[in-house]
Formats: structure tokens, sequence, C-alpha cells
């Protein structure tokens, strides 16, 4: 399987951080993280069930959730699926699902870890 690489936006964060405060930055990280998970999810079921348009939607919206937290790839990753959804390559579309999906994990992982939020 291939591993993605990470790359977190960490002056995003830092914004993210000095406009909200500590205590409020890191319960919106938190819940942001945990409904993106949910999303990836739900993106993955929609995939295997061929619903596209469901595809579509809930890529649209994993982009918009990394684009609030740094995670600048995801949201490039989560673009492109929202892009290929519109397209008849079925094949396009399930690769770069897959990768969503690796990049996704691997990313909020990262932020878990980098939190002390993990295992």
């Amino acid at each position: 399987m291939p591993v993605e690489g990470v790359r977190l936006d960490s002056a995003h964060l830092e914004r993210l951080y000095t406009r909200l405060g500590s205590a409020a930055a890191e319960d919106f990280l938190s819940r942001t993280m945990e409904d993106m998970a949910v999303q990836l999810a739900k993106l993955g079921r929609n995939h295997r069930a061929g619903r596209i348009e469901e595809v579509r939607q809930v890529a649209l919206v994993i982009a918009a959730q990394a684009d609030q937290i740094g995670m600048s790839i995801v949201s490039r990753v989560a673009g492109d699926v929202e892009e290929l959804s519109t397209r008849n390559d079925g094949a396009a579309l399930a690769a770069t699902v897959a990768r969503l999906g690796r990049v996704g994990e691997t990313s909020l992982m990262a932020v878990w870890d980098m939190q002390g939020l993990s295992g």
C-alpha cells in the first residue's frame, strides 16, 4: 500500500490559535478532525455503493474542513475527488478516493499526535 507524506500548514494553525485562543482553537480543531474522520468514512461508503453525487458532496465538505485546519494536501486531493466525480472515469475516481483516504488518515494522525490525542 502506498504511503502518503503529510504536510500541515503550521502558520495556518498558529493563526487559528492566535485568533481563537488556545482552548477554543483546541476545541475547534478536535471537533473538525472528528467530523473529518466521519466524512472520510462516509466518502468511502458512498463510493463503494456507487453514490457518486454523494461522493462529490462529501469531498466538498472534506476540502472545506481541511482548509479550515491547515491540511492543504487533504484539501487538494478532496478537490480532485470532487472534480473526478463529475467525469466518467471510474478508475481515476477510485484511485483518488483511495488516496484521499490515505492522506486524510495520515494527516489526522499527525495532528492527533501533535496534540497528544492519539492512543
